[in-house]
Formats: C-alpha cells, sequence, structure tokens
C-alpha cells in the first residue's frame, strides 16, 4: 500500500493529480497538501500547510513518495522572488523527504529548460543538455530546481527521483499561463522564425504525473502529445493575425519597451522560444504506457474560446490584421523612442536640449 503526499494539491494541475491517485491502483493514501487546504477529491485528507515555513515532518512520515507541485511563480512570468521562493520550498521538501526516508520524489518542470536554440534538433529527447536561455528566468529557475532534485537523489541511490518536462500547458477554454504569452509574443512585431509548437492538455499531464508515481520513473521524462503543429498548420488554427516580422535583436527591443511600460506579458527573454524549435520526443513516457488523449491540434482548439474577430469573414479578418500589425510598428517605434530619451535624461545626455 503506498501513501503518497501531493504539494500544491488544490491547484489545477494537483486537484486532478490528486483525483487520479486516488482511483489508481496500487496508491492506498493520498494527502492533498496546499497553503489553502481546499478538499480536491472526496475521501482524500488534506492538510493546510505553508511549505516554505510550516512544520513538513509530521506531514511527510510514512510517505513512499512527494509529489511536488507547488509552485509560487507563473509559468512563463519572470519573477525573482516568486523563483527564489520556489528554491527555498524546494529544498525544505527534499530535507524534509530525506528525514522522512521518502522513496520517490517526483518534481514537475518544464521543456523549456533545454533552451530555444538554432542548432536545436527536432524533436528534442531527454538526453540533450540543459541550457535554458539565460535571459528567461522563469526557465533557469525551473532548471535549478531539477538540479536540487537531482543532487538528493545523487546522494541516495536507493531513492527515485521523477523529473517531468512537459511542453506548454492548456486546459479548456483557456490556453494557461505560458502558452499565453508563447501566444502574445508571436503577434504584432515578432522575431524571424517560425518553429513548430506543442500543447498538451492539463489531463494528460496530470496522467503523466500518475504514470511517473506508478512506474517509478528513474530520472527525466518529456511530457507532450505524439508530434507538433507544424507553422502552417498553426497559421490555419489561429487565422490571420496581426504580424510584422524583424529580426529578434529588434522583436527582443520592442518587448524590453512594452515590458517596461506594462503593456505586454512579453518579456525579452521569451523572444527566442517564438523563433527556434524546443519541440521534445515523448517516447520515454510512451514507454511506460502513457498516451495522451489530446492530440497538440485538440489542445489547442479546446483551449481556444473564439472572439469576435473569429467570427469575422476572412477577407476583413485580414485587413484588420494588416491595420493593427501597421499601428502596432508605429507604437512600438514611439516607445522605443520615449524609453531612450529617458534613459538619455537619465544619464545627462540630454541635460542641455
Amino acid at each position: 500500500m503506498t501513501r503518497v503526499v501531493v504539494t500544491g494539491a488544490a491547484g489545477a494541475i494537483g486537484s486532478r493529480v490528486v483525483r487520479r491517485l486516488a482511483e489508481a491502483d496500487g496508491v492506498g493514501e493520498v494527502l492533498a497538501v496546499d497553503r489553502v487546504g481546499t478538499p480536491v477529491a472526496p475521501d482524500v485528507e488534506s492538510k493546510r500547510v505553508d511549505l516554505a515555513a510550516g512544520p513538513l515532518d509530521s506531514i511527510f512520515a510514512g510517505a513512499d513518495a512527494i509529489v511536488h507541485l507547488a509552485s509560487a511563480a507563473t509559468p512563463g512570468v519572470p519573477d525573482a522572488a516568486a523563483e527564489e521562493l520556489d528554491l527555498a520550498i524546494a529544498r525544505r521538501v527534499l530535507d524534509a523527504a530525506a528525514e522522512a526516508g521518502v522513496h520517490q520524489v517526483v518534481v514537475l518542470s518544464t521543456a523549456m529548460v533545454y533552451g530555444a536554440w538554432a542548432a536545436n534538433p527536432v524533436p528534442l529527447t531527454e538526453d540533450a543538455a540543459v541550457r535554458p536561455n539565460p535571459d528567461f528566468s522563469w526557465a533557469v529557475a525551473r532548471a535549478d530546481v531539477e538540479r536540487l532534485a537531482a543532487e538528493w537523489g545523487s546522494r541516495r541511490p536507493s531513492s527515485v527521483v521523477s523529473i517531468l518536462r512537459p511542453t506548454a500547458i492548456v486546459t479548456d477554454d483557456d490556453l494557461g499561463g505560458l502558452a499565453r504569452v508563447l501566444h502574445a509574443a508571436r503577434l504584432g512585431v515578432a522575431a524571424d522564425g517560425d518553429p513548430p509548437v506543442q500543447y498538451l492538455h492539463i489531463d494528460d499531464l496530470a496522467a503523466a504525473v500518475v504514470t511517473a508515481v506508478a512506474g517509478r520513473l528513474d530520472g527525466v521524462a518529456n511530457v507532450a502529445p505524439d508530434g507538433w503543429i507544424p507553422p502552417d498548420a498553426l497559421h490555419d488554427l489561429e487565422g490571420p493575425k496581426p504580424r510584422v516580422r524583424v529580426p529578434s535583436w529588434a522583436a527582443r527591443a520592442v518587448a524590453a519597451a512594452r515590458w517596461r511600460f506594462g503593456v505586454s506579458p512579453v518579456t525579452p527573454g521569451v523572444v527566442p522560444y517564438t523563433s527556434h524549435s524546443w519541440v521534445v520526443a515523448n517516447d520515454r513516457l510512451r514507454s511506460m504506457g502513457w498516451r495522451a488523449e489530446y492530440t497538440n491540434e485538440e489542445a489547442w482548439v479546446v483551449s481556444h474560446d473564439p472572439g469576435p474577430l473569429d467570427r469575422m469573414p476572412a477577407r476583413r479578418r485580414q485587413e484588420l490584421a494588416l491595420v493593427v500589425a501597421v499601428l502596432a510598428v508605429v507604437g512600438a517605434a514611439a516607445g522605443l523612442v520615449v524609453l531612450v530619451r529617458r534613459l538619455r535624461r537619465g544619464s545627462g545626455v540630454d541635460s542641455e536640449v
């Protein structure tokens, strides 16, 4: 009989994982842990715990596996304080797991830890190097959490560390935080390059976590549907969108200006992930019996809530997209001028103007 503790259990992913684990063969008891302590499934015990400061010894006592899903950071959005808190929490969880003699720890990471580089193979396997783009701190922080978990496992040869690297996660009627940032970065003033993309439905991610627990996954596994969406197919799914292609440095400059003034969720560091491929292979997880219920295309469709633009005639949408693209270029140029002038004033260059 296996006792599994799930952190971040009240979240969208955690609640699904708890329900699936409660129904899984071989799992005798599930403990749902979260700061809010919300019940997430019938007949499942839940406890309200602050992982950053609360006592963990009694929570992890007798546990065979810990599924660590709790995170203070928002996927795809750099936040130094939240990322530091995630690292601190991961250390506390791992230390407490060691004291409790836990045999397996499951950690949720991201496929973004591979980085988006021009030389990336398509697809990336788990053997690829971990080298996230250095100025996208959210991906760097997930790689740091992976490193902590791997070091914990290396000191305990009898224990198992399972690291899952999902691609962009979506839910019904919602692209999700990371997918939404990537989508926004492809619109308006966008960098050259048109890589394939992948979308993972949140239910398939929950099933992957259960597979990792049940199969005692030892090491890393990518989580993504079979294949990917090529650029032309993605354009067909999205329909005409306002987009002007510029060199990567220009797209990063525009993103920096828009981020600085709070008009866009797109940070400069995410730009490479929209111009170079980082799609992944799922062979390792498939070999354990996992199968995605949603294809990449199906995941995109169910996550997409059609708006007024989608209901317009195709020609009208194209005309509107062109107008918006031109306005975006003009607005971005104006923003850059304002930013440069502010920086020059701050350095005293414009003191005589």
